[in-house]
């Protein structure tokens, strides 16, 4: 079930790309899309947006009223696709989906870095350099504060994990460990 929807936002945010492209306006649509995710992520607006028993011209007007003149009118008539179908809940997936897009064209590749602690400002734009040194190209670099790392880091970079954590260097002793005493 999770693919499903995976591959649907991917179709949407395909569409709203191809029409970015068309219309010159790339960044407009990504911060449409990122304003109608933020906006509709509050319960009370989701409230609304996914009540059936709501009118659709009352909830599309509702997206309305939250988007004007704020978004481009594609973006509008994206979200209120969504609505009208049920789907609201994977715009934020469409948003992802759109931005993964908009670095792919750009040649911007995204990291997760996955830390013990939290970085300050001058360790993550030490840590963004080093990943683009390593990979050759600009970095979206995303970072997050796992504590079962007991200390150090780790990296994902499309399919590619480097792990300079603590509790990666524990578990790799441990398979040698046990691969000797075989």
């Amino acid at each position: 079930m999770a693919r499903a929807s995976g591959t649907a936002a991917r179709r949407y945010a395909e569409a709203a790309f191809q029409l970015a492209t068309r219309d010159d306006a790339l960044d407009a649509y990504a911060e449409g899309l990122d304003l109608a995710a933020q906006t509709l992520a509050g319960e009370e607006a989701r409230d609304i947006v996914r009540n059936p028993a709501r009118p659709l011209r009352e909830r599309i007007e509702f997206v309305s009223g939250m988007l004007e003149r704020r978004a481009p009118e594609p973006v509008f008539k994206l979200v209120s696709l969504l609505v009208e179908r049920g789907r609201i809940d994977r715009l934020p997936d469409v948003a992802a989906e759109y931005h993964r897009l908009l670095n792919a064209e750009r040649g911007v590749v995204e990291a997760l870095a996955t830390t013990a602690l939290p970085l300050s400002g001058d360790e993550t734009i030490a840590l963004q350099r080093k990943v683009a040194k390593m990979t050759g190209r600009t970095v979206d670099l995303r970072v997050e504060v796992d504590e079962s790392l007991i200390g150090g880091l780790t990296v994902r970079v499309g399919d590619t994990l480097y792990d300079a954590s603590v509790r990666g260097r524990l578990e790799r002793l441990r398979e040698r460990l046990v691969a000797g005493a075989r």
